[in-house]
């Protein structure tokens, strides 16, 4: 007994005592019934008992399995409840740990930012520089056959050792040579004699000093601002013969527009030429605006209409109208702008907002007139100035800007769609007469 006890204790199990009380209480039992069938005689009976007694044996087993488990998850609940202790103990350090190294991110990701921010202004400021110098130098190149022509005739005359009468003429016809005009010239040559006179200077390299100077004021003060659709829509047409690359600036001025996230429409007003149509079609799909245009032979008149109710039902910001290329010196045709115009105005008010005429730098003297005459047909509100990289008369822009009283806005300076710039009258005298080192303020 006292070895099924001790043997009964090794159970690793705080239920043992039960066990123990179980086991000694069936042995106890089995022992008294074998005492009985030795002593009277009534094993079956007593057997069939001891069936009765010893089946409840599985059931006891069951439930010593039972203590058991359940006992090992007292024990694991117990060290749950342990560590949950030692987790708030801890807790308060764990937590100030984890805000410190919080607090280390935070702190090197902010200074992360900032570096970020001070490379990426240092990277703009960059780009910026590059761009502009990018910008001046593409201007330059466009210039570069009038700047050939205006400064390699100054330089003849400035390598005089003083000025004279035969001076003076070598200057007028450098001058005209550049298209600047007769009526510009003597101008540019009467102030900058007077100013010469006064400050006593007979260097013939104080000419283009004071050249330089003159130039600039007449350009300054024909320097036009760009365009700024304050209604919506503003309407623009555009006018100019053919051949003086109308349809391409349209196509250049709507990518411009755009890209300042305004919603463009061109409208194909020259319906007597079929080519030119199909030509502006093709541009305002490379730029991404809506189009429109007429029948093929029809009024241009009905098209801007149409143009302009279009532009008003779609939403749109700014509609530029073409208009057929007409010789200026054609009366009948000239009155066919006026009448656009004129419907234009009558069905938005204060429309046409803008009334830009393109001339072609290649025609000199002759796009002089071309503005005389579109401007008292229509009142040219705007000038813009193409081809300025494929002539050495550049210099009509000088004589436009001293002859007439119409702003300047663009000037075009090559193929792409980006070489349609905004009129700087500094950047254009800059570029003029660039030496690489000099530049006008």
């Amino acid at each position: 007994m006292e070895e099924i006890l001790s043997i009964l204790n090794t159970i690793p199990s705080p239920y043992s005592d039960l066990v123990a009380v179980a086991v000694i209480f069936i042995i106890i039992a089995a022992i008294s019934f074998i005492i009985a069938a030795l002593l009277g005689g009534k094993a079956p009976e007593q057997a069939q008992e001891l069936e009765l007694d010893i089946e409840p044996l599985d059931e006891t087993q069951e439930i010593i399995e039972e203590l058991e488990a359940e006992g090992a998850e007292e024990i694991e609940d117990i060290s749950d409840i342990t560590a949950g202790q030692e987790f708030q103990t801890q807790a308060p350090e764990v937590v100030e740990e984890v805000s410190e190294a919080t607090q280390e991110i935070i702190e090197e990701d902010a200074i992360t930012d900032q570096i970020e921010e001070t490379l990426e202004e240092i990277v703009q400021e960059e780009q910026a520089e590059e761009t502009k110098e990018g910008l001046f130098a593409k201007l330059r190149r466009g210039l570069s056959k009038t700047q050939a022509g205006l400064l390699g005739g100054l330089g003849g005359i400035v390598s005089k050792k003083e000025i004279n009468a035969d001076l003076w003429d070598e200057f007028e016809e450098t001058l005209i040579m550049a298209d600047l005009g007769v009526s510009t010239t003597m101008k540019l040559r009467e102030n900058i004699e007077t100013k010469l006179s006064k400050q006593s200077l007979n260097s013939p390299e104080s000419i283009t000093d004071n050249l330089k100077e003159e130039i600039l004021e007449i350009l300054k003060s024909a320097q036009g601002a760009p365009i700024n659709a304050e209604t919506s829509p503003f309407v623009i047409m555009v006018a100019g013969v053919n051949g003086v690359g109308k349809t391409t600036t349209i196509g250049k001025l709507a990518n411009r527009l755009k890209t300042d996230d305004k919603k463009v429409m061109v409208a194909a007003g020259d319906t007597f030429r079929a080519a030119a149509t199909e030509q502006l079609e093709v541009w305002s799909k490379r730029v991404g605006t809506d189009f429109l245009k007429g029948q093929s032979g029809g009024d241009p008149s009905s098209v801007a209409f149409d143009a302009v109710k279009a532009a008003q039902a779609r939403g749109t910001d700014i509609l530029i109208i073409d208009t057929a290329g007409r010789l200026h010196t054609k009366g009948n045709l000239m009155e066919e702008l006026t009448k656009m115009k004129r419907i234009v105005g009558r069905e938005l008010e204060g429309a046409p907002h803008e009334t830009l005429l393109v001339l072609d730098a290649t025609t000199g003297q002759n796009a002089v007139q071309q503005a005389k005459q579109f401007n008292e047909s229509l009142g040219i509100s705007g000038i813009v100035l193409t081809k300025l990289d494929g002539t050495a008369k550049g210099g009509v822009i000088i004589a436009i800007a001293d002859e007439l009283n119409i702003p300047v806005k663009y000037i075009g300076i090559g193929e792409s769609l980006s070489d349609l710039r905004e009129f700087n009258a500094e950047e254009f005298v800059e570029a003029l007469f660039y030496s690489g080192e000099e530049t006008v303020h």
